[in-house]
C-alpha cells in the first residue's frame, strides 16, 4: 500500500501538492472547473492541519513563448480561492529567486500556486523530461510532498515523478478515490460486462482494445473511431477519419473476437448543411459520419441493457455541436435509465457527461482521460509507484 497524506504530521510543515488544475479556458476565462473543486478536499485537509501549501500544476501544452499568455494558472488562483475561503498567493514565476522568496514568506495555513509547470518546457522540456535539477529544485522548497494530480498520473514528468524521489511522498484524496473506484469496476466478477469505446483515434486506444477485449462480454466501439474498423469490413467510409496504420490491428481484432465487437449501422451526416442520417452501405466517396444514428443507438443500447457494469471513453459523436450530440445524450441517458454501474473514463467522455447533464447519474465520472486509459491497460500508474510505501 503506499502512503497518503493522513500518514504525515502536517503541522507547520510546507507541503507540496502536485494538483490536477489542468482545466479547459477560453480567453484566460475557465469554461469548466470540475478539476479545481476535485483538488480541493486534499488542500482543505493540509490547511486544517496547519500546513504550508504549495500548489503545482500544469495547463495546456506550451511549446512556444505565445502559449505562455494562454496558458498561465493566475485565473485558476482567483477560482480556488473562491472554494478554498481564503487568498491563494500566486507565484509568476516556476524557478528563481522570486518562487523562494514567496515560499520563504509563508506562514501556517497560506496557499501558493506556482506558475504553469510546463512553461519549463521552453527551456529543453525540462518537465516533460523530468529534468533532475528541476525536480531538486522544486522538491527543495518544501518538506512533503502530496500527489493529488490523478489525470498526470500516467506521465513521467519533473512535477510528478522527479519531486518525490527526494522528499517523502503520499497520496492525496482525490488520486486514491480514482484508483479504488477503477479497481472497484475491473475487480468485480459481475457480467455482463460491457465497454463502449468512441472518440475519433485508434491510435490511442491499441493496448486497451486488446486488454478489454481479453476480459469483457461487449466491445461497443461508437465515434470516428468505428470507420477503421468499417473500412476492414469493406464499406466506403467516406471521408470519415480513418487509422490507414491501423487496419491490419483492426482486423485482427476482427478475426479474433467477431463475436464481442458491436458496430454502428448508420450514422448522422451533412447533406449541403441539412442534417440526415444515412446507413453505412449507403455512404459516397464524400460523406462524413458526425454522430451515431437511430438504428445504432437502439442496437447499442439492446447490447448492454442488461450489463452489470460498464466502462465508457469517448463520446458516440462531435457532442460539442449540439446537431451531433443526439447519439451520445441517448447512451448516457439509456445507462442512467437502467441502473447500470458505470465507470465514465475522463476527458471528452467526462466533459460530455457534463455539458449533457448526466454529471451525478453514474458510479464513477473519472478526471483524468489519459490516466484512466493507462491504468485500465497496465492496473498501474508511474506517478503512483514512485510514492513511498507503507511500512510493513
Amino acid at each position: 500500500m503506499k502512503k497518503t497524506v493522513k500518514d504525515f504530521d502536517l503541522k507547520g510543515k510546507k507541503v507540496i501538492i502536485r494538483c490536477d488544475l489542468n482545466v479547459p479556458m477560453t480567453d484566460n476565462v475557465i469554461d469548466d472547473d470540475t478539476r479545481i473543486k476535485a483538488s480541493v478536499r486534499t488542500i482543505k485537509y493540509c490547511l486544517n492541519c496547519g500546513a504550508k501549501v504549495i500548489l503545482l500544476s500544469h495547463l495546456g501544452k506550451v511549446k512556444t513563448e505565445k502559449d505562455k499568455k494562454t496558458n498561465s494558472l493566475y485565473p485558476v488562483s482567483i477560482r480556488l480561492s473562491k472554494y478554498l475561503n481564503r487568498e491563494v498567493y500566486f507565484c509568476p514565476e516556476t524557478t528563481g529567486p522570486k518562487v523562494i522568496e514567496m515560499v520563504n514568506e509563508l506562514e501556517d495555513g497560506d496557499v501558493l500556486l506556482i506558475e504553469n509547470t510546463r512553461f519549463e518546457d521552453l527551456d529543453g522540456k525540462k518537465e516533460s523530461n523530468c529534468d533532475s535539477k528541476l525536480a531538486k529544485f522544486w522538491s527543495s522548497l518544501g518538506d512533503i510532498f502530496i500527489n493529488d494530480a490523478y489525470g498526470s498520473c500516467h506521465r513521467d514528468h519533473a512535477s510528478v515523478t522527479g519531486i518525490p524521489q527526494y522528499l517523502p511522498s503520499g497520496l492525496g484524496f482525490l488520486t486514491q478515490k480514482e484508483v479504488k473506484k477503477i479497481d472497484n469496476i475491473l475487480d468485480s466478477n459481475t457480467h455482463p460486462f460491457v465497454v463502449i469505446l468512441g472518440g475519433k483515434k485508434v491510435d490511442d486506444k491499441i493496448v486497451l482494445i486488446e486488454k478489454l477485449l481479453e476480459c469483457c462480454d461487449k466491445l461497443i466501439i461508437g465515434g470516428a473511431m468505428s470507420f477503421t474498423f468499417l473500412k476492414v469490413l469493406g464499406y466506403n467510409t467516406g471521408k470519415s477519419i480513418v487509422s490507414e496504420e491501423h487496419l491490419d490491428f483492426c482486423k485482427r481484432m476482427l478475426d479474433k473476437y467477431q463475436d464481442k465487437i458491436v458496430l454502428p449501422k448508420d450514422f448522422v451526416v451533412l447533406d449541403k448543411e441539412e442534417v440526415i442520417t444515412k446507413k453505412i452501405e449507403d455512404f459516397t466517396s464524400e460523406d462524413i459520419g458526425y454522430d451515431i444514428g437511430d438504428k445504432t443507438v437502439k442496437l447499442f443500447i439492446k447490447e448492454f441493457e442488461d450489463a452489470k457494469r460498464v466502462v465508457i471513453n469517448g463520446p458516440m459523436g462531435m457532442f460539442e455541436d449540439s446537431r451531433f450530440a443526439i447519439g451520445t445524450k441517448k447512451i448516457l441517458k439509456a445507462l442512467d435509465k437502467n441502473k447500470i454501474k458505470v465507470l465514465v473514463g475522463g476527458g471528452d467522455t467526462a466533459s460530455a457527461v457534463n455539458n449533457l447533464g448526466f454529471e451525478d447519474s453514474f458510479y464513477h465520472v473519472s478526471t483524468g482521460g489519459g490516466a484512466t486509459m493507462k491504468y485500465l491497460e497496465e492496473r498501474k500508474l508511474v506517478g503512483i509507484e514512485v510514492i513511498d510505501n507503507e511500512k510493513a
